[in-house]
């Protein structure tokens, strides 16, 4: 695929800082580690990760706006654009040795995901998309899965650490579906579950809660990649962190009515 100026530039920033985090991944016990929270950790690769995005992407396209999930939210000079990254999505994986993390770049145009990267440099995996254009995993066109029962799909989903107030409605969640799927996976890199329901990996995804850098980008892999996604509440969007939901065509309302309990 021929991508554009942008989607080259945002290719380019998740490249350089995921050859970064690789060499800090292979050296995961002597990461500077503080806590952030309980199951939650930031580390100094993770902060460095997003700098080498910060600085690739805003040299490239200073006028636009910002969003990290380390270093926040800033205005742009144009109001209409603005990048929306997660440096380090799966940090806890990241910390404890295992190769399920990710680099996720979105570009947001006029409140609508126009341009996606997500990079899984542990496995060499690159899924980007552009809104029109579809999804490609490296060199590779990739589609949702076309199983049409529940009981052959496996989803995924994001299992809240800790003592959040979503545990309660997420463990019923599981006590709904698990009876009626072939199988669930809790992978701990909301950016790759979208990924993988992009690919055909997983037949669909869903989770109570998530901030919006963990899933702009892949919410756009997995539209492209010919998928449904939705918000979990009435009147809320994927996106604004009430909840989401994704899955083919034919799994999605009968995911939705079993999370759902409809």
């Amino acid at each position: 695929m021929q991508g554009s100026a942008n989607l080259n530039l945002m290719i380019k920033a998740a490249r350089k800082a995921g050859r970064a985090l690789v060499k800090d991944f292979r050296e995961v016990e002597n990461l500077q580690v503080s806590a952030k929270g309980p199951g939650d950790f930031v580390s100094k690769a993770d902060r460095e990760a997003e700098r080498i995005i910060k600085e690739e992407l805003m040299n490239g396209r200073p006028s636009y706006g910002w969003l990290g999930e380390e270093t926040g939210a800033t205005d742009g000079e144009d109001p209409t654009r603005r990048w929306i990254v997660d440096p380090l999505d799966g940090t806890t994986n990241f910390l404890h040795g295992m190769p399920h993390w990710a680099v996720s770049i979105a570009l947001e145009h006029k409140g609508d995901i126009v341009s996606a990267v997500v990079f899984d440099a542990a496995k060499d995996e690159l899924y980007f998309a552009e809104k029109g254009a579809g999804a490609w995993m490296n060199d590779m066109r990739i589609r949702v899965s076309g199983r049409r029962q529940m009981s052959e799909a496996v989803f995924a989903s994001g299992i809240p650490f800790g003592a959040q107030k979503t545990l309660p409605a997420t463990m019923q969640d599981l006590a709904r579906l698990m009876p009626a799927c072939a199988g669930l996976r809790r992978l701990g890199a909301a950016s790759l579950d979208l990924a993988w329901v992009a690919a055909g990996r997983f037949d669909g995804y869903w989770e109570r809660e998530v901030n919006l850098w963990d899933i702009a980008a892949g919410s756009l892999l997995v539209r492209e990649a010919g998928g449904f996604i939705g918000g979990l509440r009435d009147g809320h969007g994927p996106l604004e962190g009430k909840g989401l939901l994704c899955a083919n065509e034919a799994l999605f309302e009968p995911l939705k009515k079993t999370i759902l309990g409809a």
